[in-house]
């Protein structure tokens, strides 16, 4: 059923926006740090494993499928929120952190299509 795909989608959720709460503690940034990536992220390698084990059953991937068509919405929707100007009065450091975080995003598609490709 597309229930479980939301489940699925709800607990990736948790730990990815946990995850980013706890990656902005450590930057010492007082807020969430990618959690609604990190949650995209865990969504699309369950996804993978599901499917190399079997498991992945037409209404879950239904409802993976539909949330994973949702990302993009999702993350502009949440961008629109943030305040640019304020962070690129914080210095050098957000252009290193944004040209670090493309590049890092840049390896995974490479990845993440190698990995598509075995399945």
């Amino acid at each position: 059923m597309a229930v479980y795909g939301t489940s699925l989608l709800a607990l990736c959720t948790l730990v990815g926006v946990a995850l980013g709460e706890v990656l902005g503690q450590l930057l010492h940034v007082k807020a969430n740090v990618g959690g609604v990536g990190i949650a995209m992220l865990l969504l699309v390698i369950c996804k993978v494993r599901l499917q190399r084990q079997g498991k992945l059953t037409p209404g879950l991937r239904l409802g993976v499928e539909f949330w994973a068509a949702m990302y993009i919405p999702i993350v502009v929707a949440m961008a629109s929120q943030q305040n640019v100007l304020a962070a690129m009065r914080g210095g050098p450091m957000v252009l290193l952190t944004g040209a670090v975080v493309v590049a890092i995003c840049f390896g995974l598609v490479g990845v993440l299509g190698r990995v598509a490709n075995r399945a």
